[in-house]
């Protein structure tokens, strides 16, 4: 749920990129922050553990206007991907705003990312939440490689409910300010219903 700060009059909005190990929630929220502007975001937190980690910042954006006279900042997470931070992923996904799903477009990452989309229902469940009532898109990440499955069947596994989705290679840049502003705007329509 987004909290409000009634003091510098800013609605503050958590968006969460999950997704298997290794898809590119990491390298998304390095590519953001490596082009927002320096005065329009927080510092960059990394929390790591032997083999992953979870990377933090918050950003305002200005071109995304106000709500009632307050701006709209958004705090961006990745959880790490591996199953045995499932408590992690769960802790971050408390007060979640708006979800962004990575999914690696390799052929060979298919049931790691079924299983992480899973898991990704299931944590939202246990604290309340139903990823279909939420803001929530879908990139799918790596177009740039070989191996590569269509994204007619990805999709048919990835995103049987139709959610806005969008192709994407994070290492350039592709597609992750589309996925962003995409998930930001579904975010910010939440907002104005009163939800």
């Amino acid at each position: 749920m987004s909290f409000i700060n009634y003091a510098s009059r800013e609605i503050n909005c958590k968006i969460v990129y999950y997704g298997p190990g290794l898809c590119g929630k990491t390298t998304n929220l390095q590519y953001i922050y490596q082009k927002t502007a320096p005065d329009a975001k927080g510092k960059m937190i990394s929390l790591a553990t032997e083999t992953e980690r979870t990377l933090f910042f918050d950003f305002l954006p200005l071109a995304l206007g106000e709500i009632r006279g307050f701006k709209t900042r958004f705090h961006l997470y990745t959880v790490p991907g591996q199953v045995f931070y499932d408590a992690s992923r769960k802790l971050i996904l408390k007060g979640v705003d708006g979800v962004v799903f990575v999914a690696d477009s390799q052929e060979e990452r298919m049931d790691a990312n079924v299983e992480s989309l899973d898991n990704l229902r299931f944590n939202l469940k246990e604290q309340g939440y139903d990823l279909d009532k939420l803001p929530y898109v879908v990139q799918y990440n790596k177009r740039d490689l070989d191996n590569i499955v269509s994204i007619e069947e990805l999709r048919r596994e990835i995103n049987p409910t139709n959610v806005p989705e969008f192709t994407g290679c994070a290492t350039t840049g592709e597609g992750v300010f589309e996925t962003l502003k995409a998930v930001a705007k579904l975010i910010l329509i939440d907002l104005k219903k009163g939800k």
